[in-house]
């Protein structure tokens, strides 16, 4: 880990941290697998096989890639449940498993430290370069939890990150062929985006316990153009950056990323069920980063 994520990983190590339940058992695995964040890795990691499928991995490459992807996946999660144990507890996030007292600080920390130590010894299964990459993906990441998630600088390991992720995926074919740029780009920009997608939802959240990130600083307004520009960007990448005029298929993908928004926001005054304006913006970028995803699964071996 960076050593300011390891600094604050090892203090809650040492200490007591925030008590998990006096009982062990089954509870407390299904807890801590709540704790890695589950939802987003299987989403990630899932991209990530089917990548390495597109791309021609033999089925060992495949697995390879995936155990990497799904170990870098749970470092993340387990040390942000970890590192934001206090905030959570503060809000009061019940949802999360060490505020819920389901499953204690120091066992998520310890967890975060093995995958973390797991996804470099799996990424070397491929090749050496390839697993320099995917250890860099992680390292950003960590540094997103401690301390850039506070910083001006907090969409910058979302960038690092997913756009390490196709290029590990590349790399770790035989012969070690180098990424496309539109690829690395492409998946960079829906990194970005979904940084500032992600955030919308908890900006009062944030505020209470003093997260101060870029999202934070542009507010609320800024925020939504940020996310649905860098998503339409990614999109743009996507269908125009691969060799060859863009196919149909292409073309009305970002058709339909630009019409979304403007759309479902119509479409909620036209029935009178208006919402809150971040509510229909964060649906907006879901749908652009969901046509995103597809494309980027779609791309296959171009260069």
């Amino acid at each position: 880990m960076p050593s300011s994520v390891l600094r604050r990983v090892a203090r809650v190590l040492a200490g007591p941290g925030r008590a998990g339940p006096a009982t062990s058992g089954a509870g407390q695995v299904v807890a801590l697998f709540r704790a890695s964040h589950p939802e987003p890795a299987a989403a990630v990691t899932t991209v990530a096989g089917l990548l390495a499928w597109g791309f021609g991995h033999r089925p060992a490459g495949v697995v390879a890639v995936v155990l990497t992807v799904a170990a870098s996946q749970l470092a993340v999660g387990w040390a942000n449940d970890a590192l934001d144990a206090e905030r959570d507890a503060v809000v009061g996030r019940t949802d999360k498993p060490i505020a819920a007292g389901l499953v204690s600080q120091r066992t998520t920390a310890r967890a975060a430290v093995a995958a973390t130590l797991a996804t470099p010894t799996l990424a070397l299964t491929t090749n050496p370069v390839a697993a320099a990459v995917a250890t860099i993906g992680l390292l950003s990441a960590l540094l997103y939890d401690w301390p850039l998630k506070s910083s001006p600088l907090s969409v910058l390991p979302y960038a690092v990150s997913f756009g390490s992720m196709p290029a590990f995926v590349v790399l770790a074919l035989p012969g070690t062929p180098a990424p496309p740029v539109w690829l690395v780009t492409a998946a960079a920009l829906l990194g970005a985006g979904a940084h500032f997608a992600n955030v919308l939802p908890d900006l009062d959240d944030d505020a209470r316990t003093g997260v101060r990130g870029l999202p934070h600083r542009l507010g609320s307004g800024g925020s939504r153009a940020a996310a649905i520009g860098l998503l339409l960007a990614a999109t743009a990448a996507l269908v125009l950056g691969p060799p060859g005029p863009p196919s149909p298929v292409g073309l009305a993908a970002v058709t339909t990323a630009v019409l979304v928004p403007p759309l479902l926001w119509y479409g909620e005054r036209l029935t009178a069920r208006a919402r809150p304006r971040s509510v229909v913006a964060f649906r907006s970028v879901l749908i652009i980063a969901l046509i995103d995803v597809i494309l980027l699964v779609a791309s296959g071996p171009q260069t």
